[in-house]
């Protein structure tokens, strides 16, 4: 791993031998405090895919601007619930409605704005209709997964499919 001190982000090598396939993949880590959000800008145009890692244990839907910016992306996200090992731990079910149900706000709220000055924007979801992760044009998955235990199947499972070495 190495790390940038100016900037605190991570850039991981990861790579695995299973089924008789060797890969390696280039991860790179951006934290989610918001000083730090701008950053991702620097990345994002070339994911294959991304992983968006919430705390189920303390899930507050304060990502919504992040995540409303990650789900316009063209590429498949992962919506990783992590600490889901814990007792109180907010189901992944539970995360993906409020994430839904904020990102639903923000547009309303949006939508208050004159069309001359959203004319460029990139529009989530059906108009008219309540968001959901379903209407978006890329594959966004809600999966669970627990660093402490190191259960972290469901996001090897995502690299491996939609993330090409």
């Amino acid at each position: 791993m190495h790390r940038f001190s100016e900037s605190c982000v991570a850039v991981l090598e990861m790579g695995w031998d299973r089924e008789r396939q060797n890969k390696a993949v280039h991860l790179v880590d951006v934290p989610g405090h918001s000083r730090l959000r701008p950053k991702l800008d620097e990345f994002l145009p070339q994911a294959a895919g991304i992983v968006f890692v919430v705390d189920a244990l303390e899930f507050l839907p304060n990502y919504v601007e992040f995540q409303s910016k990650v789900v316009k992306r063209k590429v498949p996200v992962l919506i990783c619930c992590n600490k889901a090992d814990k007792v109180t731990a907010h189901s992944k079910e539970f995360i993906r409605k409020q994430l839904e149900k904020e990102i639903d706000k923000l547009r309303a709220s949006r939508s208050g704005i004159s069309e001359a000055d959203v004319a460029n924007e990139f529009t989530l979801g059906i108009p008219g209709e309540a968001f959901s992760f379903s209407h978006c044009s890329n594959k966004v998955t809600i999966a669970e997964s627990s660093g402490l235990t190191g259960e972290i199947s469901q996001v090897e499972q995502f690299i491996r499919e939609h993330v090409r070495p």
